[in-house]
């Protein structure tokens, strides 16, 4: 059992000091992963790596208690909250006050553009969501592919399921996406 799989055990029986014991273990992975991210976006971005990596924890480990089975699965959620954070970022951007219109533009037929205006994120995040819909777990593996920006074999292993797998699940991911993005237009 990992150090941060032994934490996330004591933060879900109450240990108050467990949280405290968190953040050193898993921050500087979490903001690498948020700053490579982060590097892939277009200019003009004003979120930072860190800044990111903050709201995610928070949201991570704030007032309710949560329940993390592995460090796997903690990851996954961070993935997540990171995902929700940049989705209502782009939101807030293209939003009318701020004189933003909504343009859905395809991804590429070969791979999942990697940055993309804060418009475009949003149509990626729709789309997303009614890939959740269908297969829950392609969906997570995008999320930790696009958002977080894990390779195909870490994801796979924050999945617990094969590299083959993965593959499999990405391929599929890219046309079903492209699909969903060319059908919104």
């Amino acid at each position: 059992m990992s150090d941060v799989t032994r934490i996330l055990n004591a933060m879900e029986r109450g240990d108050a000091r467990a949280t405290e014991e968190l953040l050193p273990l898993v921050y500087e992975e979490l903001r690498l992963l948020a700053a490579q991210k982060l590097s892939r976006e277009p200019p003009g971005q004003t979120l930072q790596a860190t800044a990111l990596v903050h709201e995610a924890y928070l949201r991570l480990v704030g007032d309710e208690p949560q329940s993390w089975n592995s460090r796997g699965h903690f990851f996954a959620a961070a993935a997540e909250a990171m995902r929700r954070i940049l989705v209502e970022s782009a939101r807030r951007k293209r939003s009318e006050r701020h004189g933003g219109e909504r343009d859905r533009i395809p991804l590429d037929a070969g791979d999942i553009e990697v940055a993309m205006p804060s418009d475009q994120i949003v149509a990626l995040s729709d789309a997303l969501d009614a890939l959740a819909r269908e297969d829950q777990e392609v969906a997570q593996l995008v999320k930790l592919r696009y958002f977080v920006g894990l390779t195909l074999e870490q994801a796979a292993e924050v999945l617990q399921i094969s590299t083959r797998t993965a593959y499999r699940h990405w391929a599929y991911a890219k046309a079903r996406l492209h699909e969903e993005l060319t059908d919104s237009r």
